[in-house]
């Protein structure tokens, strides 16, 4: 196992006072229990923030940093500025509303970019002096959206990993950021980029479609000359420690306790760090509907809200405490009485031991967030359920709610509905119960945190390396080119020689072209072919009179020389055309924006014009009908650069490479330049010796890589110098 270099905002360590002694204890949340075992028996190190340590004394801080070296741990220290602005201000006022959907809570003014950028670029930077070839990267969360960027342009041929913690939210939403594309390219420098739920995923490449015009290829996605992974890995807890607390004899003999106060009491539970996320008082507003509608609960519920104090110093959080207190105060004044109060609101932090403690005792379980990336309460609650009793009312806005549909799912933002659900918890028969709780203890121990960190760290270490991927860049071609007494040119054109237009008839040759063209066929010892997926009705018109030979529609039709008649290749069957015809027009009319271009044997679905979003997701569609609909027929289905096309099977630019280079003279260097997957045949065809091409990012057989059009003129025109 290559060694591990763990990145995060805070390390999973607490640093402890006690009169003049200082200690370093490890934390015991779930990422920290996840990747103790991997960090340990990679011997890697854990970089991340140790927490204010601002009021040690320079002896306590050396002791502290020598309790973290022997744990593998690498301080990065925070200023009480870079604090309040890198990690309260834009990392926890500006990125979490937005995640969670609350886009109102956004600061009107983006004032704390800049601290955010250059705290990500501390850690890049850390990490960087930290690592050695070989080591495996993994970023963890939305603190640090920048890093993986930085770090790919520092260690370009380092294993990146990143995974994203909270939601990540619809294209719509994530538009409405000012910073949008640099933290999606930031992301991007990551090898493998990791959510909790396909939803996520989905949401991710919306944004990327929406943002950067990137398609997402099912799990992946080509951005800067790589692929880059995209996956749903949910992530799990460790369910064995909660199920070996649950049985513990201090547990039991709390869960006594409480049961015996509650003289005979229902005992609803929710647990939640104090956010405005985890919809407490719709909660709270739940409960008092089931009072107020249903009299015979009153005085027989006892609903225990645990709120751990969170993010104290940012001022929304503040407000919302304040709003939670008040709801509590009016439940109580409206239902309790001298003895006894439906509401138990306790604001603060419990341990491990007196978690489980409720989660065992309570009849049912209330986790109903208006959005949550994952929810790792409702996982503990059924690991802390040996006795498979216990009823989980799950929101359905949480990610959890993805994997555990054996809890009762509810619509949080529904008051109404909540209560409903809330009473059908109550009233569950013990069968059903047991059942329903079975089912999602044997998901939760299955797919635990250690099942979790092994299926991302086991996908990122089995892609490629960056060495494994690299091609060679123009100037390594062109010095070939140079030193080759001869040349002979196939080159492509759409992508290649000119930039995409809206339409086909708007990307015609501009007299640079012309005169680059033009240059290349007069210099010594040099031929030129275009291998386009134009018509060569098109072709004919811009092209015609030069010395060169032109192929169209993918090598469907040839010309060796001007005035010699176009031949088409023998063999090519036309009979799915007019079937597929009706499929793609149907397409056009439903997709306001999108044409269809008929050549002589292929149908051209463009949607350069659509919503790029909505016209990605159309194509995927487009693609999947016609591969089941003309299964087994003579035809190949091609995505290409805003367009999907249909050809016949079997014409591909390949089958032009031996007639375009038939009676060369011997010692002539082939050099084939395209942009997109119908190039690959063609570079595949290339003969031994040659020189292959690729003018974009996409993933290619190609040896070389330039950077799209304008870099191909450069390339040739440097022929001359």
């Amino acid at each position: 196992m290559s060694r591990l270099l763990l990145v995060s905002n805070r390390l999973p360590v607490t640093v402890k006072v006690e009169k003049d002694s200082v200690s370093v204890v490890r934390s015991a949340g779930g990422l920290a229990t996840g990747l103790r075992r991997p960090h340990e028996r990679s011997g890697g190190v854990w970089l991340g923030w140790p927490g204010d340590v601002s009021r040690l004394t320079d002896a306590q801080r050396a002791k502290v940093e020598s309790q973290l070296e022997a744990m593998r741990c690498v301080p990065l220290y925070l200023s009480a500025s870079e604090v309040s602005r890198y990690y309260e201000g834009y990392s926890n006022r500006v990125l979490w509303p937005l995640c969670h959907y609350m886009v109102d809570r956004i600061p009107r003014q983006d004032r704390d970019w800049e601290i955010y950028r250059k705290v990500n670029e501390r850690f890049a930077d850390l990490v960087v002096h930290h690592y050695q070839p070989g080591d495996t990267i993994w970023v963890h969360d939305y603190q640090l959206m920048l890093v993986p960027g930085m770090l790919r342009q520092r260690l370009p041929d380092a294993r990146i990993g990143y995974f994203h913690h909270i939601p990540f939210p619809s294209s719509e939403v994530f538009s409405t950021l000012p910073r949008r594309q640099a933290l999606l390219k930031g992301l991007l420098g990551a090898d493998l980029i990791g959510f909790h739920t396909v939803s996520y995923v989905r949401h991710f490449s919306g944004a990327l479609m929406r943002q950067l015009g990137l398609d997402t290829d099912i799990d992946r996605v080509i951005w800067d000359g790589r692929e880059v992974r995209v996956g749903a890995f949910p992530m799990g807890i460790d369910a064995a420690a909660f199920e070996s607390l649950a049985n513990d004899a201090g547990v039991l003999e709390e869960v006594a306790t409480l049961r015996r106060k509650a003289e005979g009491q229902r005992i609803l539970l929710g647990i939640d760090r104090l956010d405005y996320t985890k919809g407490i008082p719709r909660r709270l507003l739940a409960v008092q509907r089931v009072l107020e509608r249903e009299p015979a609960w009153r005085g027989r519920l006892r609903f225990i809200q645990v709120a751990v104090p969170s993010r104290t110093q940012v001022e929304a959080y503040a407000a919302y405490r304040e709003k939670v207190d008040e709801l509590v105060g009016r439940i109580n004044g409206l239902y309790g009485g001298v003895h006894n109060v439906p509401v138990h609101y306790l604001y603060r932090s419990f341990n491990e031991k007196q978690l489980v403690g409720l989660y065992r005792a309570a009849d049912v379980m209330l986790v109903t967030p208006v959005r949550d990336g994952m929810n790792l309460v409702a996982k503990e609650f059924c690991a802390s359920r040996p006795d498979e009793d216990g009823v989980l009312v799950l929101s359905e806005f949480a990610g959890a709610a993805a994997e555990m549909d054996s809890a009762l799912i509810v619509n949080a933002f529904d008051v109404e509905a909540m209560a409903d659900t809330i009473e059908e918890a109550l009233e569950l028969g013990e069968d059903e119960r047991r059942k329903r709780m079975r089912a999602l203890r044997e998901g939760v121990k299955s797919h635990d945190v250690h099942w979790w960190t092994g299926s991302f760290l086991n996908r990122l270490q089995s892609l490629p390396s960056m060495a494994e991927r690299k091609t060679g860049s123009g100037a390594e071609a062109l010095e070939l080119m140079k030193a080759s007494p001869r040349l002979h040119l196939l080159l492509d054109y759409d992508g290649t020689l000119v930039g995409f237009a809206s339409r086909p008839e708007l990307a015609a040759p501009d007299d640079a072209l012309r005169a680059l063209l033009a240059k290349l066929l007069a210099r010594p010892n040099t031929s030129l072919s275009i291998v386009s997926g134009r018509p060569k009705e098109t072709l004919e018109a811009w092209f015609g009179e030069l010395p060169m030979s032109l192929h169209a529609e993918h090598g469907l039709w040839s010309r060796t020389r001007p005035g010699q008649p176009w031949r088409m290749l023998e063999g090519v069957s036309f009979e799915w055309k007019a079937s597929a015809r009706p499929v793609l027009g149907a397409f056009c009319e439903r997709v306001p924006g999108s044409f269809l271009e008929e050549k002589t044997a292929s149908l051209a679905w463009h949607y350069r014009m659509v919503d790029p979003e909505f016209g990605a997701i159309q194509a995927r569609e487009l693609r999947l009908l016609l591969m089941e609909t003309f299964a087994g027929q003579h035809m190949d289905v091609l995505p290409g650069d805003r367009v999907v096309e249909v050809r016949p099977h079997g014409v591909h630019k390949g089958r032009v490479v031996g007639e375009a280079t038939q009676g060369l003279a011997p010692g002539t260097l082939v050099v084939a330049i395209g942009d997109d997957r119908t190039d690959e045949d063609l570079f595949a065809a290339i003969p031994p010796g040659g020189l292959t091409i690729n003018a974009g990012h996409k993933p290619t057989r190609a040896a070389f890589r330039v950077n799209g059009p304008g870099e191909v003129r450069k390339l040739l025109g440097a022929l001359f110098s």
